[in-house]
């Protein structure tokens, strides 16, 4: 059995380890296309925000609502533009990636440089159980969890319930954490520029359209937009690791190829959506070549028609993702409380 589960492991990192050189040719970057998708996006955020103001100013809840949704979607989809710059995936040239990331921060409220330091930590540790806590969600293991103190394991209870971690959590990150670098106190004073001068762009922007529309109805427009957006940019960041069958191992056992191809998901969304979300959805494929651009990544799933099954959820399976939160060594899964509740019941019965 020993020998099995070993040959199986084998191959298992022998296929994630092909992927990165096969794909290779989707990376090249198309710069009308980039440029499309910018201009794009960036347009329909600023006609959602105009029509919320008009619908504050002139007493419209319907024209609210009607445009309130969409444009916290244009406000993920400008993050996930932001997100592809931070890879040098976007356009071919690296300063034009740069300068376009740092303005599309002071919409998303997400200092460039910071942010793009902490995603590569994701990106390099993503599925390590020797290298958790920096770009990621807190995840524990069985054996973390019940070795915690009572107040430890509420504490984990209540980072890990739904208000909190697409509520709260959010609107505390992009809101509070983001305007200082912390984590990033050795990496020299680039990190603390980007966040000041984002902070800086931030306020002064923040202060112009104060006084062009008024305090009341700026934050009654750009509020909702940033908690609403915040939640749902959060919840696909979710969704793209914590699955139950995804893949986690120590770091003498842990593989960045394997992390990727089995540890992120195929979130399968519907059309609309996945270009909502600019295909991030395709997770597996991006953290195996993260320089494919995102509007590359459907050709991807064109020609190779082995990513389409594998880690599949839908939008509705994704739900059910809400109840797992530990990682259980034995039997290399997520599990939920409840599960964990019914196997101590199990063994002291």
């Amino acid at each position: 059995m020993q020998t099995q589960n070993s040959s199986a492991a084998s191959s298992r990192r022998s296929t994630a380890n092909r992927w990165p050189g096969l794909l290779g040719k989707y990376r090249k970057a198309q710069p009308a296309r980039a440029a499309g998708e910018v201009a794009i996006t960036a347009l329909a955020f600023v006609l959602c925000w105009t029509l919320m103001l008009i619908a504050v100013e002139r007493g419209l809840p319907w024209l609210y609502v009607l445009a309130l949704v969409p444009g916290a979607g244009f406000i993920v989809r400008l993050f996930l533009i932001q997100h592809d710059c931070g890879h040098g995936s976007l356009f071919p040239n690296q300063r034009v990636n740069n300068w376009i990331g740092r303005i599309i921060g002071v919409v998303t409220l997400t200092p460039y440089e910071y942010w793009r330091r902490s995603h590569a930590v994701h990106h390099a540790s993503s599925g390590n159980l020797d290298r958790r806590g920096i770009g990621d969600l807190t995840t524990l293991t069985v054996a973390e969890y019940r070795a915690s103190s009572r107040w430890g394991r509420i504490r984990y209870w209540l980072y890990r319930h739904p208000v909190v971690m697409f509520g709260i959590g959010p609107v505390y990150q992009f809101v509070l954490q983001h305007r200082i670098p912390l984590g990033f106190m050795r990496d020299g004073w680039w990190p603390w520029l980007s966040a000041i001068g984002t902070n800086a762009a931030i306020f002064g922007s923040a202060a112009a359209m104060i006084w062009a529309v008024g305090a009341t109805t700026f934050f009654m427009v750009h509020v909702p937009l940033v908690i609403l957006g915040s939640g749902v940019g959060v919840w696909l960041f979710y969704i793209q690791h914590q699955f139950e069958d995804t893949h986690w191992a120590d770091g003498k056992n842990w593989s960045a190829q394997e992390a990727a191809l089995y540890g992120s998901s195929h979130y399968d969304l519907p059309k609309a959506l996945r270009w909502m979300t600019a295909n991030i959805g395709l997770h597996h494929v991006h953290h195996l070549s993260s320089r494919i651009p995102f509007y590359r990544l459907p050709e991807v799933l064109r020609d190779h028609a082995e990513f389409r099954d594998l880690n599949r959820i839908t939008l509705s399976e994704s739900i059910g993702a809400l109840r797992l939160v530990l990682w259980d060594e034995r039997v290399q899964r997520l599990v939920s409380f409840k599960q964990l509740r019914a196997e101590a019941a199990g063994s002291a019965a």
